[in-house]
Parts: structure tokens; C-alpha cells; sequence
């Protein structure tokens, strides 16, 4: 059923950064992607060239599941917004390895490197292993989130007010002041602080705390019962629902049949061991949820193969097909799909020269809606 109020703004597009080796897609098709600077450089030129507002940074710190090289996020996404005019980009981060007071400081200098198109992705943790590794405590589940909410407090706190008391359960500031703080523009009034998780726990904290809540792929049901319980837990302490963001893997082509040969070629090329071994790591670490709901408990093989279960989505088809998927969930409540290609320079292209013009045109006969009135944030 359509959002009581979907959005008057049109549906924005964000990419995920292949800053890590292996591609999108944990399979041993090929993929001409690669995770090194100037493949990257002039992707993220293309994609803003291409009806991409956003780029994600992804965050791994150490080689797993078939990602046996990573470039860090926060340097990478700086690299990026500095090669770029518009777009703006997320760099991803997890508190337990990042002190609030530390990210803000950075977070501030990137804002005004590049005039404001900075944002972050808090990720409370899946990997149960860097952290171990790096001989950090590994939280319980509901405490990862607990810890990511006092993070996203002090992160706003930091940039926003003149001195920053807290003395919480995760981080103790005193007295801590910022300059400069980042910008203050029209459109945010500092960088915008995004959120993943699916579970019980991500859904209210999101609810509580976050511009933006980021969901694994979902179809139609699923999207629908996440935004009610985000935008139930932002009522519940008087302040705006966050904006919504879908992951999704885009196969655009010319003829629905070539689009789903491509999709069973990527699984029947699935890496059995690596997509096994994460998600069994990944299933761990949502089973732990006080109910049990955590991300990735009802993913199937197929599902992991594309490891945010960007192939749920459904974005799988000709333009048309996927125009029309992209517009229905606009008309739940999407603000914004985050999108993994298999070929990405390709792809990203023959998004924006294809799909993307069909995406306007049918937003352009949606009925009228006006946005909701209350503040972004409370």
C-alpha cells in the first residue's frame, strides 16, 4: 500500500564505492570493476555526471569473504569528494573502532574540503572477527546498537553545539569543543548521518536518532513494514521519521531474458565457500538479537550472493521494468536506492541514458504530495 506521505522531492541514487576487492557480488563471474583509486576516480565523475547524488564508501579493515583488499573508507570517500563537483559521499564507520570526538574532528575537515558534501554511515558491526582481532570487545547484539546511538548523540552534539558534555555507558566527553564545526547550509545542518541494520533494535534507534536508515533489499511487504516501524519509534519521542534508503542490485537490459541470465550466471557462479562463510558470520551476529530479527535470518543462498540482499530488491529487467519498480517504492516511502552493478562503468552509464529518464517521466504523473512540515531534526 502507498506511504500516507511519500515524498514531493524526486527519488535520488546513491552507488556503493567498489573500494574493496571481489566486485559487488561474491561470485566468480566476471566483473569489470576494481577496487584501486583511479577506477574509482572516474566512477564516481561518471556517476555524478549520471543522476547519482550519493556515493558509499564500504567498510572492511581486514581481507574476508572474498574481499581480500580494502582501501579505507574515510580517506577513500576524501579522494573521491575532492575529484568530484556534487556528488557527496558517505564514508562508513564503526563505533568500538572510532571515537565520536575523532570521526567529528574529520568529518568536519572533509565538510569543508568539499563545501559541504560530506555524510557518514554509522555501521554498529556484523564482523565479529575484525573486532576480535583487533583486540576490541565484541558487544552483544542490542549492545552494538545501544553503543551506535550514544555515537550518532555525541557525533551530532560535537558538531553542532559549542561544547559537548556526555557521560554515557560507550563515551565520556567533558567540556569538548569543535572548531570549526562543519557547514551549516540550507539543505542540512551538518553532515548527514546515515544508518544500516534491519533488526528490531536499528529499526528504533534509527527512529530516534538518524537522518537516514539504510535497509538491506526488500520487496514490497518488507519495505512497507520497515518504514511503518521507523516511522512509529520517531513518533514515539516527537521527531521526523529519517529518510529511507533500499539496497538494491540493478541488471538493466535490453530484454528482460538477458537481464535474468545474468542473474543466474552470477549465482551459478556463486563463490559456495565465501558466500558460506559469510553467511554464517552474518547469521551469527543477527541471531544474537534480543528477538531474534537481526539482519539476514530469512536470506537464502541466492541472497548472500549479493551480500546486502541487493537481489530482493528486484531491480532485474529493462528500463521500463525496473522504472516502474523504482517508482513503486517511491510510493511507499523510498527517498533514496542504493545501487551495485556488475559492470560499473558500463552500467552506471546506461542507467543514466536509460533507466533514469523513464524513472522522471513517471514520477513527473504521480499525484501531488506535499512534504511533511515537521523540522528534520528534532
Amino acid at each position: 500500500m502507498p506511504a500516507e506521505n511519500p515524498s514531493a522531492d524526486p527519488v535520488r541514487f546513491a552507488y556503493w564505492v567498489p573500494n574493496v576487492s571481489g566486485g559487488l557480488v561474491t561470485s566468480k563471474i566476471e566483473q569489470r570493476t576494481d577496487w584501486g583509486y583511479e577506477y574509482n576516480r572516474e566512477l564516481a565523475v561518471l556517476a555524478e555526471n549520471n543522476g547519482f547524488d550519493y556515493a558509499l564508501s564500504q567498510v572492511r579493515y581486514m581481507a574476508s569473504y572474498g574481499a581480500e583488499f580494502q582501501h579505507e573508507s574515510t580517506s577513500f570517500s576524501l579522494a573521491l569528494l575532492l575529484a568530484t563537483q556534487r556528488l557527496k559521499v558517505i564514508a562508513a564507520v564503526h563505533p568500538g573502532l572510532w571515537h565520536p570526538g575523532v570521526l567529528a574532528k574529520l568529518g568536519a575537515t572533509a565538510d569543508h574540503l568539499s563545501n559541504g558534501r560530506f555524510a557518514v554511515n554509522v555501521v554498529s558491526g556484523w564482523f565479529k572477527g575484525e573486532f576480535t582481532a583487533l583486540g576490541e570487545p565484541w558487544l552483544e547484539h542490542d549492545e552494538r546498537y545501544r553503543r551506535s546511538e550514544e555515537f550518532i548523540q555525541a557525533l551530532r552534539q560535537i558538531w553542532t553545539e559549542d561544547h559537548t558534555e556526555l557521560a554515557g555507558d560507550f563515551y565520556r566527553l567533558r567540556d569538548f569543543s569543535l572548531k570549526p564545526k562543519p557547514l551549516n547550509t540550507v539543505e542540512r545542518p551538518h553532515p548527514e548521518i546515515f544508518q544500516g541494520g534491519n533488526s528490531t533494535a536499528a529499526r528504533a534507534m534509527a527512529g530516534r536518532v538518524s537522518d537516514w536508515y539504510f535497509s538491506n533489499g526488500k520487496d514490497f511487504d518488507g519495505v512497507t513494514e520497515q518504514i511503518n516501524d521507523v516511522r512509529k519509534s520517531a513518533a514515539e519521542v516527537g521527531r521526523r521519521a529519517p529518510k529511507f534508503g533500499l539496497n538494491g542490485f540493478l541488471i538493466a537490459r535490453d530484454t528482460e531474458a538477458e537481464a535474468r541470465e545474468t542473474l543466474r550466471e552470477i549465482v551459478a557462479h556463486a563463490d559456495r565457500e565465501a558466500v558460506e562463510g559469510f553467511g554464517a558470520a552474518v547469521k551469527q551476529a543477527g541471531q544474537s538479537a534480543a528477538d531474534g530479527k537481526g539482519m539476514w535470518q530469512d536470506s537464502s543462498f541466492e541472497d548472500l550472493v549479493q551480500y546486502n540482499d541487493g537481489f530482493r530488491t528486484g531491480l532485474i529487467g529493462t528500463p521500463e521494468q525496473i522504472a516502474e519498480r523504482i517508482v513503486a517504492y517511491k510510493r511507499l516511502g523510498v527517498d533514496l536506492l542504493l545501487l551495485g552493478f556488475l559492470h560499473y562503468h558500463e552500467e552506471v552509464e546506461y542507467f543514466g541514458r536509460r533507466v533514469l529518464p523513464l524513472v522522471r517521466e513517471l514520477e513527473a504523473q504521480l499525484p501531488d504530495t506535499e512534504p511533511e512540515s515537521t523540522p528534520v531534526h528534532a
